[in-house]
């Protein structure tokens, strides 16, 4: 009982050496950020899959532009970005038709602001995958790395006994495989995630972009007088 509390986890941990639980500390920080931003990432994702479904929906009910319009201006929806579309594109028509340009211009300015809003969608979508995507790649090396320092002061040590038994070199090489588990649990999660993410943000991205060339289209028609 002795011997199997002696090669317990935490004793291990709080027996390695200072560069190896350095090693540790940092992948068990990476986990722990990149879980709270897988999870935040997760709702993000999921409310906006939901808000653009449903703003487009009420596009392509509505038979008055202006009022859906007003209405988004007043309550925004900032989980859609369909709608952020909608109100950047739907302004600036608006703002350039006011002032007699011709119908070319008004839809120029309109397309740019909605590039500029899709942008911003963008951003907002594909936030913190660089970070998941990094503690992916680099956290089984960082855990290597641990790893082999912890076997080479367990060979260091053998220079000291007379006589080498498994008791003397267990300590170092079982805290570098702690070091090298806690670097693939730090990993496996975040590039399952970061995958995951990628896809689906890229799949809300074409989406907001069919829906802005459909958006284009719809106000082609008014810019040149052919329909509502």
């Amino acid at each position: 009982m002795v011997e199997a509390s002696s090669m317990s986890v935490v004793s291990l941990i709080s027996n390695a050496t200072v560069v190896v639980q350095l090693v540790m500390a940092l992948l068990i920080l990476a986990s722990l950020t990149s879980w709270y931003m897988i999870v935040g990432r997760f709702r993000v994702l999921g409310r906006a899959q939901r808000a653009g479904r449903a703003f487009e929906g009420k596009f392509w009910s509505s038979d008055d532009l202006a009022s859906l319009y007003n209405q988004s201006r007043k309550e925004p929806d900032l989980d859609s970005g369909s709608e952020a579309i909608f109100r950047a594109g739907f302004q600036e028509f608006v703002r350039l038709s006011k002032s007699a340009r011709g119908g070319e211009a008004v839809m120029d300015g309109a397309q740019r602001a909605m590039r500029v809003a899709l942008q911003r969608e963008q951003t907002r979508l594909t936030k913190h995958l660089p970070f998941l995507a990094t503690v992916g790649s680099t956290s089984p090396y960082v855990g290597l790395f641990g790893t082999v320092w912890g076997i080479m002061n367990s060979f260091m040590a053998l220079a000291n006994v007379k006589q080498a038994t498994l008791s003397v070199v267990a300590p170092g090489i079982a805290e570098a495989l702690i070091a090298t588990a806690i670097g693939l649990f730090a990993a496996i999660p975040a590039v399952m995630a970061y995958n995951r993410f990628s896809a689906q943000s890229d799949a809300l991205l074409t989406e907001n972009e069919m829906f802005a060339e459909e958006f284009s289209s719809v106000l082609h028609r008014q810019a040149h007088g052919r329909g509502a």
